[in-house]
């Protein structure tokens, strides 16, 4: 890895989740104008649902997410029974009948919710919502809480997919991160899955984690396709401690540096290649049966909170605390910490406090971004048409891209912009180029690479 491409993969930059990102979400937005927002949806626009349970029976060191430990099931059945209440809320805003095409519990670690809780929530959506003959209903879960009680509760509630946190393998990264399960504990759980029918599993693993080499990746990488999970996510690790204190318990002086994590990506890439599984956009792997395989593969793929996802619905509603939706109208979050959450809600109010509202330019520079992010590809006077804009209003920032294009990282051919094959680890680069927000913000990010 030359200078140059060392010095772009240690530039920070979104991981555009969404555009704008969250650090823009500066809004002031009331529970009025949400409302508003979800009443002017058409009654046959699809909707996708997040739940965000945010707590974990312990905190991992690489942790990003907003969770809190617990060992009690108290807080865990009080909170089920206040999202409870927010749905019905958003319910009476929204309306009821509306198609629901995904379905997806986040965390934390959803699996601490008591089995009569998720029980209860699913009864309100399925009375709530008409849930199409193709849903994905997912959820996320920690491998060392997979029981076969709690497989049969997933089961029994139409869950037909789940992801597993792996990170990694061995037992020096597992100890210095503060996540110890060994591959017979996960090799478990992804037995009393399938045995109750579970069959579709995901992996998340990390790269650029404490203690971790090119070699500890690639067995991690072994390790998991013996399993054969339907995908594997492989994420960098953001070391942001200044956002997350408990990440300063991770040794900063094991983390690879900006070489050793490119070249870490790079080798998992030729690994899953080898092993069967299909690169998908910037950071997932699946079989080709797999749907996002087949999404990719047929330029449905799409990108949203939850990362890479087959999911066509029109909005995305989040729910719990510290929940992001997206509406034609903008995005909204809820309240972050939990108390306030609770408040909003028990006062008969959608518990939201800030977000984005978005105008003509912000769609097309979103999709514009997915494009990219999705396809690695977009021709700019084709976007520029479908949303009635100048097509110089996009095409001023091909002046950004001159210098990506002559060290190699973007392909340019009149209004055409593509990203090389072997280059797709930079697309971040290319995407923040048309981030009209991102030079204003004062957001620390995570490294491209």
């Amino acid at each position: 890895m030359d200078k140059k491409l060392c010095d772009y993969a240690a530039q920070q930059v979104p991981r555009y989740t969404s555009y704008p990102t969250a650090p823009h979400f500066k809004d002031k937005i009331a529970s009025r104008e949400y409302e508003a927002w979800l009443r002017e949806l058409p009654h046959d626009a699809t909707l996708s649902l997040y739940l965000h349970i945010p707590y974990c029976s312990s905190i991992c060191h690489y942790c990003g997410c907003h969770t809190k430990a617990t060992r009690r099931e108290a807080p865990v059945r009080a909170y089920a029974d206040t999202l409870a209440q927010e749905l019905k809320l958003l319910i009476t805003s929204a309306g009821s009948g509306r198609p629901l095409t995904h379905l997806h519990w986040g965390g934390g670690t959803p699996s601490l919710l008591p089995a009569e809780s998720f029980r209860h929530l699913v009864s309100v959506i399925k009375q709530s919502f008409v849930l199409t003959s193709d849903i994905e209903h997912a959820i996320e879960l920690d491998p060392r809480t997979v029981t076969p009680e709690l497989a049969t509760t997933l089961s029994s509630i139409g869950i037909n997919r789940v992801s597993l946190g792996i990170q990694d393998f061995n037992p020096n990264v597992q100890l210095a991160i503060g996540r110890v399960q060994p591959h017979a504990q996960v090799a478990r759980a992804v037995s009393i899955l399938r045995r109750a029918g579970l069959n579709h599993i995901c992996f998340d693993l990390m790269y650029g984690l404490p203690n971790q080499g090119e070699a500890e990746l690639e067995r991690s990488i072994e390790l998991a396709a013996a399993l054969r999970p339907d995908r594997m996510a492989l994420f960098g690790y953001a070391h942001v401690p200044w956002m997350k204190k408990h990440q300063q318990l991770i040794d900063a002086t094991a983390l690879p540096g900006t070489v050793e994590r490119f070249e870490q990506a790079e080798a998992a890439t030729i690994k899953l290649s080898a092993l069967g599984y299909q690169r998908i956009g910037l950071d997932h792997f699946a079989l080709p049966t797999d749907s996002l395989a087949q999404a990719a593969n047929f330029g449905r793929l799409r990108r949203n909170f939850q990362g890479y996802t087959a999911d066509p619905a029109d909005a995305l509603l989040g729910l719990g605390a510290s929940a992001l939706s997206k509406l034609p109208g903008g995005f909204v979050q809820n309240q972050s910490d939990n108390r306030a959450w609770r408040r909003e809600i028990e006062a008969g109010r959608l518990p939201v406090f800030r977000g984005k509202r978005t105008d003509t330019d912000d769609a097309m520079r979103g999709e514009l971004i997915e494009e990219l992010m999705c396809r690695f590809e977009s021709d700019l006077d084709a976007l520029s048409r479908r949303y009635h804009r100048n097509p110089l209003e996009l095409r001023e920032n091909l002046e950004k891209l001159e210098t990506l294009r002559d060290d190699g990282l973007v392909e340019i051919d009149g209004s055409r912009i593509k990203i090389p094959s072997d280059r797709r680890a930079f697309v971040r680069l290319v995407a923040a180029a048309f981030d009209t927000y991102l030079p204003n913000g004062t957001g620390r990010h995570s490294a491209a690479v």
